[in-house]
């Protein structure tokens, strides 16, 4: 048997995980995109939209019809953001913050799950190793610049 690479188990694992997160929300007619979203919203304040997509790892395409559908759906309002002018505060509804708690719980539930089948330890390893491939790819020191010929 060939050995995974790292990159193949992330991927893997991601989609197994988002597979999941998936099953789950849509008992409730939403998507873990939409879980995500409401998670990222400030409960009490709001948050600014353009504070989302880099919140969330997000384009900024996707994201809009996120909003667009949370809108539609009652989740979320709009409100502009009074120390920017141009920008837009995101605020969830009643309807939002309860489906933001089952989104919550769903994520408790998840880690709580893996917490009893993995040693503090493991978890703590795997937490590095997370950090360090993330910090690779921020400093940009996975490739090596090459020339073009």
């Amino acid at each position: 048997m060939k050995e995974k690479t790292i990159d193949y188990i992330l991927r893997a694992t991601w989609q197994a995980v988002a597979r999941m997160y998936n099953e789950e929300a849509s008992k409730y007619g939403g998507s873990m995109a939409i879980g995500f979203t409401l998670l990222s919203i400030d409960k009490e304040k709001g948050t600014p939209s353009t504070a989302l997509g880099p919140k969330m790892g997000m384009e900024s395409s996707s994201l809009t019809r996120t909003l667009k559908s949370l809108e539609e759906k009652g989740m979320i309002y709009r409100k502009p953001n009074p120390e920017d002018g141009r920008g837009v505060l995101i605020f969830l509804t009643e309807a939002g913050k309860e489906r933001r708690d089952l989104s919550k719980k769903s994520v408790i539930e998840f880690n709580e799950a893996i917490k009893k089948q993995v040693s503090p330890e493991k978890l703590a390893h795997f937490m590095e190793v997370a950090d360090t491939i993330n910090e690779l790819i921020q400093e940009k020191n996975i490739f090596k610049p090459t020339e073009l010929k």
